[in-house]
């Protein structure tokens, strides 16, 4: 059962590769569960169920050849069951694809049986493996401390538990996560060959900088040396434009999350940034990645009188700094938000540059950080971009949660989106009304995106999303199962950004029409967000191809 349901659509396209491992994994739970039944009945009912003596030497006169074929029957409907969602499956995977505007994914259905086969046999020698363990355990405690066998087998259990929980969470983590970040931390040493230093002193790592170019690491030195420059913003806006201001620093800018702030802020001195229209504190993801197209659709709007400043807090990419490092994402992200507030609040309030903050994925996460609640974004923000939040967001999960009556989970209006709007296409900024005090605060998210909408509540529980009318990019068919749709979106989250443009984890189209609803920049015409459209998606084209 379990693996005929691992085979309804996700969110996601999947290949048969990723088909097979899912549908392995699910096949072997289904295993496990009904191995447990089995167990529990042998155990508990059969020996309580009092059967007529006729009755049971009539079972026990039966051919053997009766079982033996039933067996087989069972066999050969399971794999015609098999043979027939895999084809099904298929259909489901190009109706996504469909929906997505994409090309179909490979798919062979009997590549998908086969791998989840095979993925069924590890897993389940795994299993007996470990049930071997169990029982030596149990052997050990009787012979050798005297448990007896009624009780040691149950303690077997509980210290092999214990010790596979203190090796997978002690010494197994700590030492993969110290990998890890030896590993990454060299190709954070990594610069690439179209990162060349910048000697504007508008950057950080220019020859005048304050943070030293080969301390940014590959994410900052790309940031700091790729930005528009004072005459590509003016060619594409058709008046004069400043320099824009990039200021970034990275872990091996100074030593500490304290100190790399203070020198964060320092470089927003040097650069005169405080002079500027407007400045935006940027969270980054794990690798301290900041998307290019964000940035310069902040710089387009406000003709380069812009700064931007970010910070790196980790050298790990997204996936794994969402296991290890969420408190430092936090902690970075409150303490460069709160030290670059300290020295703006001191400004005269008629002299400060538009305040505005923006997280991307896990940088949402970080960025959320920095405020206790919506009163406080408002008391200290002039705007706020969070894209593509992680479902585990505290104030997202908040704002969610408390939506007004009647409005779908994916593209909630919260208190009458008065603050706070939720969109996944651009006409969704303007929902529900054009009432929209300042600051403004927006949410993108779509619903075909796996890292908004996965948490390990999806293994018992049905979410609101699913339960009511599925977003315009997600198949109809797609349902919760128990256990199932917990691993069909987790298996999502590594592709979340393999889908095209506007789903899945890829917001570039709709992030400049949601600053320029939060920022609101003067002399924006339809026809210059039309150049600036085209600039954006040239500029993300070659990126792409030097990155």
């Amino acid at each position: 059962m379990l693996f005929g349901w691992s085979l309804t659509p996700s969110l996601l396209p999947r290949d048969w590769f990723f088909q097979g491992l899912i549908s392995g994994i699910n096949a072997t739970i289904g295993y496990g569960l009904g191995c447990g039944l089995a167990w529990a009945w042998r155990r508990w009912v059969v020996p309580r169920v009092t059967v007529p003596e006729r009755i049971a030497a009539r079972w026990a006169r039966r051919p053997r050849w009766t079982l033996m074929a039933v067996k087989a029957l069972i066999v050969v409907a399971c794999v015609v069951f098999a043979v027939l969602m895999s084809i099904q499956s298929g259909r489901w995977q190009r109706e996504i694809t469909d929906l997505m505007g994409m090309a179909p994914v490979s798919d062979s259905y009997a590549r998908t049986v086969l791998l989840g086969a095979a993925v069924v046999g590890l897993l389940i020698w795994i299993a007996r493996a470990v049930r071997k363990l169990v029982r030596a355990v149990a052997r050990g405690l009787n012979q050798w401390i005297r448990v007896p066998a009624s009780f040691a087998r149950p303690l077997g259990v509980l210290i092999v538990v214990i010790g596979a929980v203190l090796l997978f969470n002690g010494v197994l983590a700590k030492a993969f996560f110290t990998v890890a970040n030896s590993a990454f931390s060299a190709r954070n040493s990594h610069t690439s060959a179209h990162a060349i230093q910048p000697t504007l002193p508008e950057r950080s790592g220019s020859p005048g900088s304050l943070a030293a170019w080969e301390t940014l690491g590959s994410e900052g030195r790309w940031f700091v040396s790729n930005a528009p420059t004072a005459l590509a913003i003016s060619q594409v806006t058709g008046k004069p434009a400043r320099e824009p201001i990039r200021v970034y620093a990275g872990l091996e800018s100074a030593d500490g999350f304290e100190a790399q702030t203070d020198l964060a802020v320092a470089e927003l001195e040097r650069t005169k940034a405080f002079d500027r229209k407007v400045l935006v504190v940027i969270s980054t993801t794990g690798t301290g990645w900041v998307d290019s197209t964000s940035a310069e659709s902040v710089e387009l709007m406000f003709g380069g009188d812009s700064a931007l400043v970010a910070t790196q807090y980790s050298y790990l990419p997204s996936a794994l700094s969402f296991l290890s490092d969420r408190d430092k994402s936090m902690s970075m992200g409150r303490m460069l938000f709160d030290k670059v507030y300290e020295r703006w609040s001191t400004l005269p309030e008629n002299a400060r540059p538009k305040l505005l903050v923006y997280g991307e994925s896990l940088g949402s996460q970080g960025s959320e950080g920095a405020f206790s609640g919506l009163a406080d974004i408002r008391n200290r923000t002039d705007g706020v971009l969070w894209v593509g939040p992680p479902n585990s967001n505290r104030l997202w999960s908040e704002f969610v949660a408390r939506r007004d009556p009647g409005t779908d989970e994916i593209t909630p209006i919260f208190a009458d989106g008065l603050s706070v709007r939720f969109a996944a296409s651009a006409d969704q900024l303007a929902r529900p009304s054009d009432k929209w005090t300042d600051p403004r605060i927006v949410y993108l998210q779509h619903a075909s995106d796996p890292v908004v909408w996965w948490s390990p509540d999806l293994l018992f529980s049905r979410p609101d999303w699913l339960a009511e009318k599925r977003g315009p990019d997600v198949s109809p068919a797609m349902s919760w199962y128990p256990i199932v749709t917990f691993w069909q979106v987790a298996a999502d989250l590594p592709r979340a950004q393999s889908v095209s443009n506007g789903h899945g984890h890829n917001y570039g189209n709709l992030v400049p029409d949601a600053w320029a609803a939060i920022a609101r920049p003067p002399d924006y015409t339809p026809e210059l967000a039309q150049r600036i459209r085209l600039f954006l998606e040239e500029s993300a084209a070659t990126e792409h191809q030097l990155k």
